[in-house]
């Protein structure tokens, strides 16, 4: 189930991706032809900007596609290799932990207050803090199951397979 819903996060990112070109164009268009600009644009590409980048966020996680820097660890024992990788993902959980309880915060202030952006359409400023929230929730569930995986893998001596090895 949990690859199921990565895969949806992706799946709204790339949507999101494919409105921010799709806007960024008309945006430019309209504002070379028409001297007209679409209203809320620089809000609009913001709020989806969030969506592209944090909801595919768990299924980097999964594969194991963040930016390592391998240099020193390629000359270490496979041993103590796979306990780096739990520290790493270890440090990983608990330095989201304060991140999603401001950002959980965030969201239920503007839930509550009904903000909105300042423009021409009034949009909401709560789903995207939504947005942001659920998907550092679901890497952070991703990091806590690949921790606890990790760990058992290192206590048997298997190797933790990596992007690289």
């Amino acid at each position: 189930m949990l690859d199921r819903l990565e895969q949806i996060f992706v799946d709204v990112a790339v949507v999101a991706t494919m409105a921010l070109a799709l806007l960024i164009f008309t945006d430019v268009f309209a504002l070379n032809v028409f001297n007209k600009s679409v209203p809320d644009t620089v809000i609009i590409v913001r709020e989806l900007m969030v969506l592209a980048i944090i909801m595919p966020l768990a299924a980097a996680t999964t594969r194991r596609s963040h930016i390592a820097v391998e240099f020193v660890t390629n000359f270490l024992p496979t041993r103590l290799v796979n306990w780096f990788v739990v520290f790493g993902s270890l440090f990983g959980v608990v330095a989201l932990m304060p991140l999603i309880w401001s950002a959980g915060k965030e969201f239920v202030y503007q839930w509550n207050t009904g903000s909105e952006f300042y423009g021409d359409l009034g949009l909401q400023q709560w789903p995207g803090r939504l947005a942001f929230v659920l998907g550092l929730c679901l890497c952070w569930i991703r990091l806590v199951l690949m921790v606890l995986g990790d760990i058992v893998s290192a206590l048997r001596g298997r190797t933790i397979l990596t992007g690289t090895h």
